[in-house]
């Protein structure tokens, strides 16, 4: 078995106001291997995002709470890390590339001293040296190395996106955390900068968390995939378990809302209703207002994970055993 460079074990996350408690992270657990690229899909507001700052210790102090659980980055828990350690985490050993690469450069420094800052911190160089790596990274991504001395206005949303992933690999990290890197981007740069990640990937081996909403990303990138709604994993499998044989009603409707390009006439069928409040989630299952096939257990309680095969479980009560057991003796 390859090493496992990240294990989460029953994490869950909340925010805190004067008034509410957000429940943004409720109990999920996800593993990633060496080498691998693991797909976090969901709707906006799922969790996806709160799950990658956990893992980079870059919670909102005041306002977050981890409740449980536990985040391993290469053995070690986030968690329970004191600042220095995180410092020397970030960068180093786990990366992130941020969704807008518009505002997530520092627009007063050149692009070059972005990414050599990272190589000081981690790599000990003096200032000319870190600057020759960084003017290498450039060359890596794509971007003759004497644009280093400009400054990110004079980039396209693209070559920045390109500037974001080499300050996220200058320090070879074995993880790396992509959040939506290609939603700011038109399709023809998305697929430029998708296969330019691929390459760097396994260039660098590194592992990757990539967090989207977009299947075709997943399908083009990643080697597993966990579906994430309201803060929980409602499925995970390989490409071939969620793309040809996906078994959560929530799953398939994300399918269903997918254009059909074999058929242009085929209408699209939308998931009706609306992603939960995560101040006030429904009793049971979070998707059970959305549910087609909504039973009343739904309604109470939460389904366990039930394993399909070695690689694919699903939370559904359709898959439970004491639901089919129940449902048997109806039909008798």
């Amino acid at each position: 078995m390859a090493e496992l460079i990240l294990d989460i074990k029953d994490l869950a996350v909340e925010y805190t106001s004067d008034k509410d408690i957000v429940k943004a992270v409720n109990g999920i657990d996800l593993s990633i291997e060496e080498g691998m690229t693991l797909g976090l899909v969901g709707e906006t507001g799922a969790g996806k995002t709160t799950t990658a700052l956990t893992i980079m210790g870059l919670l909102p102090e005041n306002q977050s709470r981890v409740r449980r659980g536990e985040v391993l980055v290469n053995g070690k828990n986030v968690l329970q890390m004191k600042e220095k350690e995180l410092e020397d985490l970030r960068g180093n050993l786990v990366s992130m590339i941020f969704q807008d690469p518009m505002s997530s450069l520092n627009p007063v420094k050149t692009v070059g001293e972005q990414i050599a800052e990272v190589i000081k911190i981690h790599e000990h160089l003096s200032d000319s040296d870190a600057l020759i790596r960084a003017r290498e990274m450039l060359e890596t991504v794509g971007i003759p190395g004497e644009r280093a001395g400009e400054y990110p206005h004079q980039f396209s949303g693209g070559m920045k996106q390109r500037v974001l992933i080499a300050i996220a690999l200058a320090c070879s990290p074995k993880l790396l955390l992509a959040d939506e890197p290609t939603t700011a981007l038109d399709v023809t740069i998305q697929a430029q900068v998708l296969e330019l990640m691929k390459g760097l990937k396994d260039k660098f081996k590194t592992s990757m968390l990539m967090i989207t909403h977009d299947f075709g990303i997943v399908a083009e990138v990643c080697d597993e995939v966990s579906v994430m709604y309201a803060g929980y994993i409602i499925e995970h499998g390989n490409l071939v378990d969620i793309f040809d044989n996906r078994r959560h009603p929530y799953t398939q409707g994300l399918f269903d809302s997918l254009p059909n390009i074999d058929d242009r006439k085929a209408k699209l069928k939308p998931i009706h209703g609306l992603t939960p409040d995560p101040v006030n989630l429904p009793s049971g299952c979070p998707f059970h207002p959305r549910c087609d096939y909504c039973m009343d257990v739904c309604k109470e309680m939460m389904p366990e994970k039930r394993q399909i095969n070695d690689t694919h479980y699903v939370r559904c009560h359709l898959y439970n055993e004491t639901t089919e057991n129940r449902l048997n003796r109806d039909e008798e």
